[in-house]
């Protein structure tokens, strides 16, 4: 039986592999583990490992690697000692690591240092700031790759990565976001307690190669919420360099009847709160990949998502001035937007486990291949 390690870093990359990970658990020909670590171990975060859990996996091995939101280099350096130490004890035959955060690099370099297949998520996209160095990092040091779209694969085989190790599977969002058991916006409501007909979500991150203008950014970024008439859900930012000046910012939120503020959404719940949101302001990944298949408008605010595929009129993009974000405000809220997507007729999750049950899958070598083109 062959034996998959899932690592699992943040709130974000499970909700985008817990699909993967249940196609796993139903079936009866794989065994796997979930190494969770990062952001699901800080209790100032949610302590969402919790969420694993509830979610019925089974095998779930804990690991703090946090040193401090200025020190990625050592978090790096500490979860690579302890995936290391895990893969050697439960010495897995793939190793499934989704993204551009450092949990995910931590991941392949242990994998590719120890003759272990190493499989990539989201290969092929485009980040922004220091992630779309780590993502593509990422990528190298894995033997193989799970995309999302033709563009990602595309740009797979432009930095000399081989067809035959690219998998074209769809996005693990979209069976979320079209998921038939989402929980209704009542339950969702309740379960929150938030008391708000109409409502937008805030999700606002650290740009780690501009974390000196964090402070600035944040205040103004609070400003302008604070002087709209909108009520919000405001969710943590990431716990990225520069992260603790937007939780000051948000300080003022706290007690104010327009704000609930949340360390973090379950990714079901928080789908269905997005669902029915007017819009949501930020600049978080969530804004360009998922609102708009929902139909619902984007405000981007700032620099940290100019390099994604953006190609869409739902996403009205802002600098960081208050002046263009109170404006952008303003825009989303007079928009209407149409859903781009819908509900695929075959899911990720299962095009992931068709492709783990192909015998030429577990052939794929080892020994990395540099194509000239």
């Amino acid at each position: 039986m062959r034996k998959i390690a899932f690592l699992s870093g943040t709130r974000a990359d499970f909700g985008k592999l817990k699909s993967l990970i249940q196609a796993l658990n139903d079936a009866s020909d794989f065994d796997y583990g979930i190494f969770a670590t990062g952001m699901h171990l800080l209790e100032q975060y949610g302590l969402t490992v919790i969420e694993i859990e509830k979610a019925g996996f089974q095998n779930i091995y804990r690991f703090p690697n946090h040193t401090s939101e200025a020190t990625m280099d050592l978090t790096l350096a500490k979860t690579i000692e302890g995936f290391s130490t895990y893969v050697k004890t439960v010495q897995p035959d793939l190793i499934i690591v989704h993204g551009d955060r450092v949990e995910a690099l931590a991941g392949a370099i242990v994998g590719s240092l120890n003759n272990i297949l190493v499989g990539h998520i989201e290969g092929g996209e485009l980040s922004g700031t220091v992630d779309e160095l780590i993502r593509h990092s990422v990528s190298k040091l894995s033997h193989i790759h799970f995309v999302s779209h033709e563009t990602a694969a595309k740009r797979l085989v432009q930095m000399g990565e081989l067809d035959s190790s690219i998998f074209n599977i769809g996005s693990a969002d979209l069976d979320v976001l079209f998921s038939d058991s989402l929980p209704p916006l009542k339950t969702a409501k309740d379960y929150y307690d938030i008391p708000f007909k109409n409502y937008a979500v805030v999700l606002f991150h650290s740009v780690t190669t501009a974390h000196q203008e964090t402070a600035a950014h944040a205040a103004d970024f609070a400003e302008a919420l604070l002087e709209d008439d909108q009520d919000y859900i405001v969710i943590y930012p990431n716990n990225d360099l520069g992260s603790s000046a937007i939780l000051e910012a948000y300080q003022q939120f706290e007690g104010h009847p327009r704000f609930r503020l949340f360390p973090s959404l379950r990714f079901e719940y928080f789908i269905t709160l997005l669902k029915n949101a007017d819009f949501l302001i930020g600049n978080s990944s969530a804004g360009i990949h998922e609102a708009p298949y929902l139909g619902i408008p984007t405000v981007n605010v700032g620099r940290r998502q100019e390099n994604r595929d953006l190609k869409t009129d739902s996403i009205i993009h802002v600098d960081n001035t208050k002046a263009a974000i109170s404006a952008g405000i303003a825009s989303a809220k007079a928009v209407n937007v149409k859903p781009k997507g819908k509900k695929s007729a075959k899911t990720a999750a299962c095009g992931f486990l068709e492709t783990l049950r192909t015998k030429t899958f577990w052939q794929i070598d080892h020994q990395k291949q540099f194509r000239d083109l």
